[in-house]
């Protein structure tokens, strides 16, 4: 959270539609609560919202040539999902680049963001450095509630880094795991 990747995934659409390529931009369950890739540092772009038995095969068979998709909140995919995402690369041909959060705010692998380190070509982390209040790197979203870290709850709940009543912190595991808010 908070590291860029909406940011990347749109600077990629983006650099790719400026060489002339065409492409697909997805997400699920953006933070606005539209249809769009939204950043926290105010950039937006409309997107194809993907639901639960959306086929992301269907998507780029429609008739248009599709060089790209780029999939943000890949973490709120299904694990069905991801296997059509191979499918794109292996099958048709498609570039594929998925941005999302490893883990909820119970410190577990959401179900689709380990199928993607299972099937990815490559994984990587983003370049911006996220801290914990305390300055150290901050690797764990935790959702707070209360002014209380919480550790139970539904698994997803959309929200942000806001000082909202329910609101996500990201923080480094120390703090993460004596549930410190500074």
């Amino acid at each position: 959270m908070d590291c860029g990747k909406s940011t990347l995934a749109l600077q990629i659409h983006y650099n790719h539609a400026r060489q002339g390529r065409n492409g697909l931009l997805l997400t699920r369950n953006d933070r606005s609560g539209r249809s769009s890739v939204t950043t926290r540092i105010g950039l937006t772009k409309q997107a194809v919202e993907v639901g639960d038995h959306q086929g992301l095969v269907d998507l780029v068979d429609d008739g248009t040539r599709i060089d790209y998709v780029i999939c943000d909140e890949a973490q709120f995919f299904t694990v069905a999902h991801v296997e059509q995402m191979a499918d794109l690369v292996d099958e048709h041909g498609v570039d594929v680049y998925a941005f999302g959060l490893a883990t909820d705010f119970t410190s577990s692998m959401f179900p689709a963001s380990a199928r993607l380190f299972e099937l990815a070509d490559e994984v990587l982390r983003l370049q911006v450095e996220v801290l914990c209040w305390c300055g150290a790197a901050g690797v764990l979203n935790g959702r707070v509630a209360g002014g209380q870290l919480v550790r139970e709850g539904e698994r997803i709940l959309v929200g942000d880094t806001d000082d909202a009543e329910l609101h996500y912190q990201v923080l480094c595991r120390k703090h993460y795991r004596s549930g410190e808010l500074a």
